[in-house]
């Protein structure tokens, strides 16, 4: 499994804005400016990050953006989801046509559930905090 060129930079961008919690509030352009990613791309990522509720926007003079809510509620997985959506390791795991020619005579397709629930479940232990400061 390999993530997205986007979901990793979402991770790089949710772990700057972190960076400057309980302080002023930072901009997509100093964000840009902070990790090197270009511009349209973060400005892109602020928006889904900011629509599934991680970043929030404030317009005017001492708007910004900032983290909705503590790093330490944040977690890899919420980041992966905002950028790539539900976390699936194959497109078979919903009842119905998932277009796999092998897909009625399937004898692994009932366990991905419980592969997938594994997989977010190890990103979901891994807080925003956890991946700001120095490697253990």
């Amino acid at each position: 499994m390999r993530l997205s060129s986007l979901a990793d930079y979402a991770v790089v961008i949710m772990s700057a804005a972190s960076r400057h919690c309980g302080g002023a509030r930072t901009s997509a352009s100093e964000l840009a400016e902070e990790t090197g990613i270009p511009q349209p791309t973060v400005q892109k990522l602020v928006s889904k990050l900011s629509h599934a509720g991680l970043l929030r926007s404030t317009r005017g003079a001492a708007g910004g953006l900032k983290l909705a809510r503590p790093a330490a509620a944040i977690s890899l997985a919420d980041i992966v989801e905002a950028v790539e959506g539900p976390i699936a390791m194959t497109s078979c795991i919903k009842d119905g046509d998932c277009g796999c020619v092998i897909e009625p005579d399937c004898s692994v397709k009932p366990h991905w559930p419980v592969v997938n629930a594994a997989v977010r479940g190890a990103l979901a232990g891994v807080p925003l905090t956890g991946l700001v400061g120095g490697v253990a």
